[in-house]
């Protein structure tokens, strides 16, 4: 059966003064963290130009590959940005 994993990242960029300044910083993660194989989507605070949260989802044969992705997916956020994570938080969904 194949397992199914849910990174949820809460983002804060200090240096992000309008919501295009956030726009580049999360164009840029996404398009990094898409080479990675791993689906994402912004699914918070969409209006704030300084905070944001990203749902990653990986899906493998089994839970060590999704483990191994969804690590690898947040290295390179905060390979990217420094400082920028805030929260993070793993679901299991098979």
């Amino acid at each position: 059966m194949p397992a199914v994993g849910l990174l949820e990242v809460e983002l804060h960029f200090s240096g992000a003064r309008s919501l295009k300044d956030k726009r580049m910083v999360l164009r840029s993660i996404k398009d990094r963290l898409r080479r990675l194989n791993v689906a994402l989507a912004e699914t918070a605070h969409h209006d704030l130009h300084q905070r944001a949260r990203l749902a990653i989802v990986s899906v493998a044969t089994t839970r060590d590959a999704v483990d191994r992705s969804l690590a690898t997916a947040l290295d390179e956020i905060e390979r990217r940005d420094p400082g920028a994570v805030t929260t993070t938080d793993v679901e299991w969904l098979a």
